[in-house]
C-alpha cells in the first residue's frame, strides 16, 4: 500500500489533529480532514476530492462510518475508493460489519502516538 494523498472523515478534531502530527512524522502524503461524513460523501461525489484513500470514524452524528460505507459503495465513481475504518471500536461483529458493508480494513485508534505512527508508516509511502 503506497497512498499518497490521503482523506480522514472524523467528527472529533483532536483525533484529526493527532492523526495528521503523526502521518507528518512519517511521510509527506497530501492529508485532508472532513468532519462531517455528509460534506465529505458531496465533495466525493462531485469530485472536489479525490483521495486514495479514506480513513473513517465509525461513531460519528448525522451519518455513522456504516452508512457512509453503504452510500459510498452505491456510487460508481467512487465505489472503489479504499476505506480503512479508523475507530476506537473493538467489537469483532462491528470489524465484520465494516468488512461486510465494504471497508478495506480496520484499525482501532491507538492511545500511544508512536504505535499510531507505525500503524499509519504502513498504509503510507
Amino acid at each position: 500500500m503506497n497512498y499518497k494523498n490521503i482523506l480522514q472523515i472524523d467528527d472529533d478534531t483532536d483525533d484529526c489533529d493527532l492523526f495528521l502530527e503523526a502521518l507528518q512524522a512519517v511521510s509527506n502524503a497530501l492529508y485532508t480532514s472532513i468532519n462531517d461524513p455528509v460534506v465529505a460523501l458531496r465533495r466525493l461525489i462531485h469530485k472536489e476530492i479525490a483521495p486514495d484513500v479514506i480513513f473513517l470514524d465509525l461513531n460519528m452524528p448525522i451519518m455513522s462510518g456504516i452508512e457512509f460505507l453503504t452510500e459510498i459503495k452505491k456510487n460508481d465513481t467512487i465505489k472503489n475508493i479504499p476505506i480503512i475504518i479508523f475507530s476506537t471500536s473493538q467489537f469483532e461483529e462491528i470489524k465484520q460489519q465494516a468488512r461486510n458493508h465494504g471497508a478495506y480494513d480496520f484499525i482501532s485508534k491507538p492511545s500511544d502516538f508512536n504505535e499510531l505512527k507505525k500503524i499509519i508508516s504502513q498504509y503510507i509511502s
